[in-house]
């Protein structure tokens, strides 16, 4: 292909981001035939465009109402780092006997690393958590009705939240597209959204679980403040300065 115009080279930069989860400067450069800053200008446009979100030496797309990764995708990205998580989130389970686990990836890793030697009551829109859990002796699953999100096979809809709603969980294992110290929590879709809100009212206890990339970024809706989650747990790739800003609105950080 010949000289790239710069709107081709941000849609090239844009979709190369949404296909592989991140992007590197330095590749960049050398598949656009551009200088390193040039494509580092790129992405300054792209994030105040909303579409991306500057990392170091590269980027990560931003998850917006028209763009939202499937969980096949999710399942193929920062693997090691999400399992990590997982597990230390599920170590946070305690005495808890009635638990909502979130839909995504990583909430199904949660699921996975719960113990199978107790009884425990999972709540859940997520059929793979579902799935994940269901043959397991001890444990009780409640699948939550509604309609089914093909990227995600989760449910969501009144039909959700109003099972959700006459419910009083002991912990809730909640997910999001993005976490800021302005914003709070963040999913692009408005009806995921309402799951989550209702999942964090029916919670006495709130456990966010993401990798390190969701931190600073913001999706189309809000669903909860940083406040009111118990605990924050990431990986170590989050700079521990950061953490602790995020601790000082009230969770504690824990980065594995």
């Amino acid at each position: 292909m010949g000289a790239w115009t710069a709107e081709a080279r941000r849609r090239e930069i844009v979709r190369v981001a949404r296909a592989t989860g991140s992007v590197d400067v330095t590749a960049l450069a050398a598949e656009l035939g551009v200088a390193k800053e040039t494509v580092r200008r790129d992405l300054r446009v792209l994030e105040d465009h909303g579409l991306v979100r500057r990392t170091h030496g590269g980027a990560c797309p931003v998850e917006s109402a028209g763009f939202e990764t499937t969980l096949a995708f999710r399942a193929t990205s920062r693997v090691p780092e999400k399992r990590r998580i997982a597990a230390a989130a599920a170590g946070l389970l305690g005495e808890a006997e009635t638990v909502f686990v979130d839909e995504g990836f990583t909430p199904r890793l949660i699921a996975e690393a719960l113990p199978r030697d107790r009884p425990l009551t999972v709540v859940t829109a997520s059929l793979p958590v579902a799935g994940a859990l269901a043959q397991a002796d001890r444990v009780s699953v409640l699948l939550l009705g509604g309609r089914v999100r093909a990227g995600t096979l989760a449910t969501v809809d009144h039909w959700t939240t109003r099972m959700l709603a006459g419910f009083v969980l002991d912990l809730a294992y909640i997910g999001a597209n993005g976490i800021s110290r302005e914003y709070g929590l963040t999913t692009p879709d408005p009806a995921v959204g309402e799951v989550k809100t209702q999942a964090v009212r029916a919670a006495r206890r709130t456990v966010f679980a993401g990798v390190h990339s969701k931190f600073g970024a913001v999706g189309f809706c809000r669903f909860a403040e940083v406040g009111t989650l118990e605990t924050i747990v990431t990986s170590t790739l989050l700079p521990s300065a950061e953490a602790h800003r995020y601790s000082l609105l009230g969770p504690q950080v824990i980065r594995v």
